[in-house]
């Protein structure tokens, strides 16, 4: 089957990594880190790394959650569930290319 629309969805994310190749047809990428009492840390410099791929590519970008254990900064945060998609809107590091 053809697909229409191609997303790269990299939550959660638990490591920084390089996914700028594969950027070729991929329309948005999304990221955010992990829930849960025993989630793994999130580095918010992996969501701002992937973002600049993003940002060479002209591919879409979507920050949804910071994870429960969160560093900013060089600060480590515990984050309230419930808070997770908020903190990650109010970063504001969404990015629209043309794709």
């Amino acid at each position: 089957m053809p697909i229409k629309h191609k997303c790269i969805t990299a939550q959660p994310l638990l490591e920084k990594i390089d996914i700028e190749k594969y950027f070729d047809n991929i329309e948005l990428v999304v990221v955010g880190g992990e829930s849960d009492i025993n989630a793994r840390i999130f580095n918010y410099d992996w969501a701002l790394d992937i973002r600049e791929q993003c940002i060479r590519k002209n591919v879409n970008f979507e920050f949804r959650q910071c994870g429960t254990y969160t560093i900013k900064d060089g600060k480590q945060y515990k984050i309230q569930t419930k808070d997770l998609c908020k903190q990650a809107k109010l970063a504001n590091i969404d990015y629209k290319g043309n794709r």
